[in-house]
């Protein structure tokens, strides 16, 4: 009897063990390192952050909108401001002041008001502003503030010793979105071209519905080492994301 107790304590301590050691691990994964009324930062990897902040709609309530901070040797570039003033100056903020960061750019991925709602604020702090010729335009036509300098397919941009590389792969959620990738932490923001697991369509008013899965195919084909992928809306994940968004955009034959 009391070798069967032993051998059951000791499963019991393995699991616990197994169980702490799992969650330090996903805890360390997904970090809180701030937190206000307006904006959550999580870091991600050793060198990344997801930023959320949220978003007030009529379709879909308040939406909780990600964004993307890579940094390196005391320099960063932000994917997508958050959606407002107040948001943004906080991210700003906690860089410049907590982190003694220099923030080299702000790269909205799209159009849309989740993407540069908050651009105005970059401006205010003379951090330079890049984004698709497409954004640009469909920027001006929807009477929001414009990014400062356009591309037509890709950008590259110095961050540190490393770089960070900015890419229209294809039209999907909208015709101009574009995707980043910082292959020091080997992650990618797909923003809203990329879908969460268990994630539904969503908004599609300006989607390109027979491109967009195979635009996300073509997306994980350039970026075959890509270790965490960063969705516009929702939880980080692996490539697992790519393959559920080409799966949930795939036409019907």
């Amino acid at each position: 009897m009391n070798s069967i107790l032993r051998t059951a304590s000791f499963i019991l301590l393995c699991a616990f063990t197994f169980q702490c050691t799992s969650l330090k691990k996903k805890d360390f994964d997904t970090r809180q390192v701030y937190k206000s009324d307006k904006l959550i930062i999580l870091q991600l990897a050793p060198n990344s952050y997801q930023h959320i902040s949220y978003l007030k709609t009529n379709d879909f309530g308040n939406v909780p909108c990600n964004g993307l901070v890579v940094v390196d040797d005391k320099e960063a570039i932000i994917f997508d401001t958050p959606t407002d003033d107040k948001g943004s100056e906080e991210l700003i903020l906690w860089l410049t002041e907590n982190q003694k960061c220099k923030i080299k750019a702000i790269i909205p991925t799209h159009f849309h008001d989740d993407c540069l709602g908050g651009l105005g604020i970059f401006e205010k702090y003379q951090i330079p502003s890049y984004a698709n010729e497409k954004t640009i335009t469909l920027a001006k036509e929807n009477d929001s503030i414009l990014p400062q300098n356009g591309f037509k397919d890709s950008l590259s941009l110095a961050l540190g010793d490393e770089k960070v590389s900015v890419k229209f792969v294809g039209e999907g959620h909208t015709v101009d979105n574009v995707v980043g990738y910082f292959p020091k932490d080997e992650i990618m923001f797909g923003g809203c071209l990329i879908k969460e697991l268990g994630a539904t369509r969503g908004y599609l008013g300006d989607a390109n519905l027979k491109a967009w899965s195979s635009t996300v195919l073509d997306v994980k084909a350039r970026y075959p080492k890509v270790k965490i992928v960063v969705p516009g809306h929702g939880d980080a994940g692996d490539q697992k994301l790519l393959d559920y968004t080409a799966r949930l955009f795939k036409p019907k034959e």
